[in-house]
């Protein structure tokens, strides 16, 4: 099987580098093993309403496209296209008839190799108005979520949050508005949207967190994701 068992247990820890093994273009990924790793989250007892749980394809080398890409769920009776975000992510169906088939994972075109990991973030907001008392506890809970899977990150805290643009977006950006009226842009730099992507050129926002928890964070277009950080 191209995908080997050890997919399941090495990316329950979603925030550090992955250790899943490759998967090579062209060879199919089992569903069974992508939705063992994918239910975890849903089986999570902890608090996750500020959360959201995706599924990544992740390319390997550096400037491999996505665009247009789907992922296929390949079965004997039907088929089902995932489209893929530009950081590679999609919903994933957790469907009895699919794990019991254990039907193929393809994509629609080959990209190279590509690692197959879970990704969670946090949710967004459709008016684009995040409280930084609201981001801190989804970065708690992102971190109880983490712990739950790798136990070594229980000496890790809370830092902050970084949000990713899309490459074409207009206005990449984020306002810190403070309580007294004023606002403050924060810096735009080229990065990462998870640990252990292969793309670094997106733009990206970090906001740390520091003392006034009654500061507003508006963005200015739509982000892809807000990424909760340890350190």
């Amino acid at each position: 099987m191209p995908l080997a068992s050890h997919l399941t247990a090495c990316c329950t820890s979603f925030l550090v580098a992955s250790a899943c093994a490759p998967v090579a273009a062209g060879e199919w990924v089992s569903y069974r093993d992508a939705y063992r790793a994918m239910v975890v989250f849903e089986k999570y007892g902890g608090q996750k309403n500020y959360l959201q749980s995706q599924l990544q394809v992740a390319p390997q080398e550096r400037g491999a496209s996505l665009e247009g890409v789907q992922l296929t769920l390949a079965g004997k009776t039907n088929q089902v296209n995932l489209p893929l975000d530009p950081l590679g992510r999609t919903p994933f169906p957790l469907l009895k008839g699919a794990y019991d088939e254990n039907v193929a994972l393809l994509l629609s075109r080959k990209i190279g190799s590509f690692n197959v990991r879970p990704r969670v973030s946090i949710a967004l907001q459709p008016d684009g108005v995040y409280e930084d008392g609201e981001l801190r506890a989804a970065c708690e809970q992102a971190l109880g979520f983490a712990r739950y899977g790798d136990g070594s990150l229980r000496t890790r805290q809370c830092s902050g949050v970084r949000f990713v643009f899309a490459k074409k977006a207009l206005e990449a950006g984020v306002r810190l508005h403070r309580p007294d009226g004023s606002d403050l842009m924060l810096p735009v730099a080229p990065g990462i949207a998870f640990a252990g992507d292969a793309d670094d050129g997106f733009p990206t926002v970090l906001y740390r967190f520091a003392g006034n928890e009654k500061v507003q964070l508006v963005t200015s277009y739509p982000p892809l994701a807000i990424v909760p950080l340890f350190d």
